[in-house]
């Protein structure tokens, strides 16, 4: 994946958000250290792409290349390079991509009809997917010869074609623009789904597309923009560890000339209150955590960030580089960093891992690669891929059940139903982005068996927990206006995978 691009998504927030802090002037004159800013139109429906609307039908606009296809599925074509690239499987050994020679003696890369649109935006090379991403890899000559052409060494990925597809099917159906993440409570990815996506085969030729990797058909779970609430997850564990259990809470908070609200300050006969740290990680106080903030300072909230949420420092992963952002210049930012605002950006999958090191105390590095493998016989693995359960942050022993507990109780007050055997944690995060209101669940189906170190040859019989993070980017389409309106969309995406 691109990071360069991710930074770029990262300084257009700093710039498109002054307007919503008082400390503006000082931000203006503040280095960013990110690359020149990218004008583009990143309305949905504006780009190239072949958007698949609920209905299944399609609504292409011009493509920028095109080429007449019939039969095949074939998404990109160059020269023949000495290796061509070997074939990408799902967890179980259902192929996703391959390659062939084409009549000109050129390379074509092609994807199942089956699967293609739910994988588009994270495997193919026009989206700077894992088919780039792995391109060493998989050019690397395989260990037995292959008929037909000099083929590359084969990778099995971690995520269940089955799952994606479900997930997709069950987006495309609800209408719901924005994405879903699934992991395993080993770090990998089982399912990555963005709606709505496009149709590779409208692409066929084309290396790589700026829409089709960031615009509205882009790979969304890697893409970066306020969390909103769910940051309140390092807040809460910030705050227990500085020792700050209570707070009074007005519900409106006027301060040095800025107004901090909570979600429902206008139901006046709950404010003033003495918030305790539990009240308000369940009821979700902005204020609360905004003054927890300014008591601790800045210098202690990014060390924390880092030392327990590996949140300041990049973190490299097989898939990419997650390069969280957060600036802090003045005291308001500071206090509306700790509810997810000003200058925090972060993707879901980063919240994904974040959800995993609250239901276990560890943070474990997300990865995509399970094995590498003999592109003539896929159980015949060469050498193993991304580590599994590495451990890449921690919540000290000390502060993890008050964090659980609070998770349990807004889990609770979703309604989220799981299967026997499993329990729910949850937080919530309703995000005032410069595209809209971005909504939010980072939820928890945690198997009562599952102490998150098992470790897996493969997942055909996986019977750990799940952690499953919802973007939701049109709510409006919806009539929600808080992250909790969207619960029942939620449950869909539990059933799905547990279901």
């Amino acid at each position: 994946m691109n990071t360069i691009k991710k930074a770029l998504s990262a300084a257009t927030a700093a710039v498109s958000l002054l307007s919503a802090v008082s400390c503006a002037t000082i931000v203006e004159n503040a280095s960013s250290g990110y690359p020149p800013i990218v004008e583009r139109d990143d309305d949905p429906g504006s780009g190239n792409a072949e958007i698949i609307d609920p209905d299944g039908e399609s609504k292409t606009e011009a493509p920028v290349t095109t080429a007449s296809v019939a039969t095949t599925t074939e998404t990109t074509t160059t020269t023949v390079p000495d290796v061509m690239r070997g074939n990408l499987y799902d967890a179980d050994g259902d192929l996703l991509m391959f390659s062939g020679v084409g009549d000109d003696g050129r390379e074509i890369r092609m994807t199942n009809d089956s699967n293609k649109v739910a994988f588009a935006n994270i495997l193919n090379e026009m989206s700077e997917g894992l088919d780039l991403t792995l391109d060493e890899q998989l050019r690397t000559p395989n260990a037995t010869p292959v008929e037909g052409g000099d083929f590359g060494q084969s990778v099995q990925l971690t995520f269940d074609a089955d799952t994606q597809i479900k997930i997709y099917d069950y987006m495309a159906q609800q209408g719901m623009n924005g994405c879903a993440v699934v992991m395993r409570s080993d770090g990998s990815l089982m399912a990555q789904v963005n709606y709505p996506s496009y149709d590779p085969d409208i692409y066929y030729g084309t290396n790589t597309e700026e829409d089709l990797a960031w615009g509205p058909c882009g790979n969304k779970a890697f893409q970066n923009f306020p969390p909103g609430s769910c940051f309140k997850i390092m807040s809460e564990v910030i705050s227990d560890k500085h020792g700050i259990y209570s707070l009074y809470d007005e519900g409106t908070w006027e301060y040095e000339g800025t107004s901090i609200v909570n979600w429902d300050h206008k139901n006046t006969w709950n404010y003033p209150q003495q918030r305790s740290l539990s009240s308000a990680f369940v009821n979700s106080s902005n204020i609360f955590f905004a003054k927890a903030f300014d008591q601790i300072g800045k210098d202690d909230v990014l060390a924390d960030l880092d030392n327990i949420f590996h949140f300041v420092t990049d973190i490299e992963c097989d898939f990419g580089v997650i390069e969280n952002n957060v600036e802090i210049y003045c005291n308001d930012d500071l206090r509306r960093t700790a509810f997810g605002q000003s200058y925090v950006l972060t993707c879901p999958i980063y919240l994904a891992a974040l959800g995993r090191e609250a239901a276990y105390g560890e943070m474990v590095r997300p990865f995509t690669v399970k094995n590498y493998v003999d592109t003539n016989n896929f159980g015949s693995v060469i050498s193993g891929g991304s580590q599994a359960n590495e451990v890449i942050g921690t919540i000290p022993q000390e502060y993890r059940q008050n964090l659980l507990d609070g998770m349990s109780g807004v889990g609770s007050g979703l309604g989220v139903s799981v299967p026997g055997g499993y329990s729910f944690y949850a937080k919530t995060g309703t995000a005032e982005t410069w595209d809209g209101d971005y909504l939010y669940i980072t939820g928890i189906v945690k198997n009562a068996n599952d102490n998150g170190s098992g470790t897996y040859t493969d997942y055909n019989d996986y019977n750990g927990s799940y952690i499953i993070v919802m973007q939701l980017r049109n709510p409006e389409n919806f009539g929600f206006s808080f992250a909790s309106d969207s619960a029942a969309l939620y449950q869909g995406l539990v059933n799905c995978v547990v279901g």
